[in-house]
């Protein structure tokens, strides 16, 4: 199965060399790299054109976007402009960040799980990060979901989720659509992904209201949002974020957000995350 990355990327001159470095040295190389150079202001450019002099598959993109880092519009915009450039022969997608570095074997174990189930629509491992010279599990969400700092989409799957969505969500809008359309979200705990920078390290108090605007797009209603607010809040150690995640919830339904689905697929998703919550009650 050929697969296909676009990397957005924004003054990653720090890491982009590592990740990089991860993917030329994969059991099973990539068919296409895309390096999409989102108004770097920093040496990442450079270093990418360097990956690419040596290695053909790897090719770079300038692109120019408002400095403001929003989480979720940014990177994916990026990530749209990198895909403008890809034909369709691929059999796998893959947004990635540009601040990892993936075990060798973790695309050979990706295509691995797509090839043993024709129903299997998104794969991805898990993230690690350097916490006093440890390596330790970015624990910020459940073990069935796929970070989107490295997502793989089978090319069906992708087409049928509408491709991805440039708003904060997401990166969860994603798999609750896959799931809709019937398809299996699958994650190795075997792939140990070490995320070098933070999660959320640049986002400033408007992006942290983005978040509880989120749970308004994807169609949670009041309180499957209060639930996964203080559930996020408690995950990140913050427990005043609660109230910026609702801030920002009211905020979103007051000025008639539209929804990143449709009605149907926005019933389907609360009876879904009812029913999840409901299970974990019962564990």
């Amino acid at each position: 199965m050929d697969y296909y990355i676009v990397i957005p990327a924004h003054n990653e001159e720090s890491f982009i060399a590592l990740t990089l470095q991860s993917l030329i040295s994969q059991t099973v190389l990539p068919k296409k790299v895309v390096v999409v150079n989102d108004n770097s202001t920093d040496g990442t450019a450079g270093i990418v054109e360097t990956f690419a002099k040596e290695n053909h598959f790897i090719t770079l993109v300038n692109s120019s976007s408002e400095a403001v880092h929003l989480p979720g519009s940014k990177v994916i915009q990026a990530f749209h402009k990198g895909l403008q450039t890809l034909d369709d022969q691929y059999d796998i997608m893959v947004k990635l960040d540009a601040d990892l570095i993936l075990p060798d074997n973790y695309f050979e174990t990706i295509i691995d799980h797509f090839k043993s189930d024709d129903t299997i629509g998104m794969a991805g491992g898990f993230a690690f990060i350097n916490k006093n010279g440890e390596w330790i599990l970015e624990n910020l969400t459940d073990k069935d979901h796929i970070r989107g700092a490295f997502k793989a989409y089978r090319k069906k799957c992708f087409e049928q989720i509408g491709g991805l969505k440039p708003a904060m969500g997401w990166d969860t809008v994603d798999e609750l659509l896959a799931k809709f359309y019937h398809w299996k979200v699958v994650t190795d705990a075997s792939l140990k992904v070490k995320h070098l920078k933070p999660t959320g390290a640049n986002y400033n108090k408007t992006a942290r209201y983005k978040q509880g605007e989120a749970f308004y797009t994807l169609g949670y209603g009041f309180l499957i949002t209060a639930i996964a607010s203080a559930k996020l809040a408690m995950m990140k150690k913050k427990p005043l974020l609660f109230l910026d995640y609702i801030h920002g919830f009211w905020k979103a339904k007051s000025a008639k957000k539209p929804l990143l689905v449709t009605r149907e697929q926005a019933e389907f998703i609360r009876g879904y995350r009812l029913k999840k919550m409901k299970e974990k009650l019962m564990d």
